[in-house]
């Protein structure tokens, strides 16, 4: 009788049940030692995945209750690739649906944030555009141009202060963490992702860039969430940080 591929899957990520029956390696022998060997080291690989790609969530819950978590995790939710790099993407998610870590609401957007980084770092390249053509556009042109951003972009936005906390775990003698709602803007200059700490009205403005609204507009939906969003200082931060790779202006046809 042979082992299904769920079987051989559910034993592999479980260390309490038995070796699958019927499972035998390539000389026609049981499995047995060999398979539970396998086993620890699939676990060993997927919770290093998990240290590795959420750092700080390790370091705010300790290492051995995230092994803990990691254990509980790779049995709930295998791998869907064979690249670990990719591992992880229901973690946040996963974190916050745990009754016994409810306490600490801001953990799954850390998570996210965590997760963004890595994300924006394996995204596809993408040539940014130069400053210099930004600045050539007359106001009503630019005003009525589709700002194109990077694929290595990423928005999250949290009411925790996940900039603050991600800071407070990675940078020596970083400020404690302030009590208030925070968004983060990620860019990849040089090929290394930044989180970048947004004003109020930036994530509406990124959003609405993002879909495709002209920059007025959405400089104006900014403007709507927080009166005192300021256009220049993010659009500055965009550019160094190689976030907008196209500039689509107004056609003559859309003017008429």
């Amino acid at each position: 009788m042979g082992v299904t591929e769920t079987e051989f899957t559910q034993a592999l990520l479980a260390p309490d049940l038995p070796v699958p029956e019927g499972l035998c390696d390539a000389a026609g022998h049981p499995a047995g030692r060999r398979f539970a060997v396998y086993r620890n080291n699939v676990a060993v690989s997927l919770t290093r995945a998990l240290h590795e790609g959420f750092p700080v969530i390790a370091r705010l819950l300790g290492p051995d209750n995230m092994d803990g978590l990691a254990g509980l995790f790779l049995r709930a939710h295998p791998p869907r690739s064979p690249v670990l790099m990719l591992y992880g993407a229901t973690f946040p998610a996963f974190l916050e649906g745990l009754e016994q870590l409810a306490h600490l609401g801001y953990l799954g957007d850390v998570a996210r944030l965590e997760l963004a980084l890595r994300q924006s770092y394996h995204a596809a390249d993408a040539e940014p555009v130069d400053a210099a053509a930004l600045a050539a556009l007359p106001p009503d042109r630019l005003a009525a141009s589709r700002l194109t951003l990077a694929p290595a972009v990423r928005l999250v936005r949290s009411p925790w202060p996940i900039h603050d906390i991600w800071r407070f775990n990675t940078e020596a003698d970083a400020p404690q963490p302030r009590a208030t709602a925070q968004d983060v803007l990620v860019v990849r200059p040089e090929y290394d992702p930044r989180p970048v700490l947004l004003p109020a009205g930036g994530a509406v403005f990124l959003a609405a860039l993002r879909d495709g609204v002209p920059l007025a507009e959405a400089d104006a939906a900014a403007r709507r969430a927080a009166e005192a969003f300021a256009l220049a200082p993010l659009l500055a931060e965009l550019l160094s940080g190689g976030a907008i790779t196209g500039i689509a202006p107004a056609s003559s046809e859309g003017e008429g």
